[in-house]
């Protein structure tokens, strides 16, 4: 069975055109087939307040009221996805934007309301809801899909939804066509035993070890939900996950020593 890369990028690595244009000239050059997911909330926030739409979070999670769902419409859709995919284009990788409702690629549900409202935020139902043969034929056809965080409800709206999710949900979805390696970068070189220092990386984490990461605190805020992904992926079929430097994503895809390995 073929490997499938599938990548997502996001953190401080979007913000900066250098940066992203360096790992871009890296993910071009990765062997086919391979799968792009992009975030890009730091720059939804710093437009949106250009705007007068000010960030509304909670451990996390963007509040998307109705004018949040137009902005990240705008910039995940639009000024992030089109950019990767023209960057990419001019680095010889045929590559094709997409949301969730292109293709019907990603259906999700509204989040229903119980603590929090989180408004225009979709939940996936499972890797079974994505739709897998329409990704294959671009694959196939030498196409790189770039995924924006975003799905739809089927009934016209798009829905807000967390890349790493997404990205999860996509690596499980395709591990009955492909061996799947899912690969979450950032700027950061792995998971860290200490935030302060760049090099105390933690080369493994099994469940256990999450468990215990958790309890002490030096797992916390956004790399929770990035290792719960991880997990739910490995859980489904998902062959391996790699959390790791955007910097050093041809080492990883090599297999080589760098980043974190995520293993049950």
């Amino acid at each position: 069975m073929q490997t499938l890369h599938i990548i997502k990028i996001g953190g401080n690595i979007l913000d900066s055109p250098l940066k992203l244009e360096s790992f871009l000239q890296d993910f071009a050059t990765l062997p086919e087939p391979k799968l792009l997911i992009h975030g890009g909330g730091k720059i939804a926030s710093t437009i949106g307040q250009k705007l007068g739409i000010e960030p509304n979070m909670v451990e996390g999670r963007r509040i998307t009221d109705a004018e949040t769902l137009k902005l990240v419409t705008m910039v995940y859709a639009g000024l992030v996805n089109k950019n990767v995919v023209a960057q990419l284009q001019s680095m010889n990788c045929n590559a094709i934007g997409l949301t969730g409702a292109d293709a019907n690629i990603i259906p999700a549900t509204k989040r229903p309301v119980k603590q929090i409202d989180y408004g225009f935020v979709g939940d996936v139902a499972g890797p079974e809801a994505v739709n897998a043969p329409i990704l294959d034929t671009f694959l196939k056809s030498g196409i790189t899909p770039v995924c924006a965080p975003l799905t739809h409800d089927g009934q016209g709206s798009l829905l807000n939804t967390n890349a790493d999710t997404i990205a999860s949900v996509l690596a499980t979805a395709m591990a009955h066509l492909y061996q799947v390696k899912l690969i979450y970068c950032f700027e950061k070189k792995g998971v860290l035993q200490d935030a302060e220092d760049d090099d105390s990386v933690i080369p493994a984490i099994d469940s256990a070890y999450y468990r215990e990461l958790k309890e002490k605190g030096i797992v916390t805020l956004g790399m929770i939900p990035k290792l719960d992904n991880a997990f739910a992926a490995l859980d489904l079929g998902v062959q391996a996950v790699v959390i790791g430097d955007a910097a050093e994503i041809k080492a990883i895809v090599a297999g080589e020593d760098a980043g974190t390995l995520i293993k049950l």
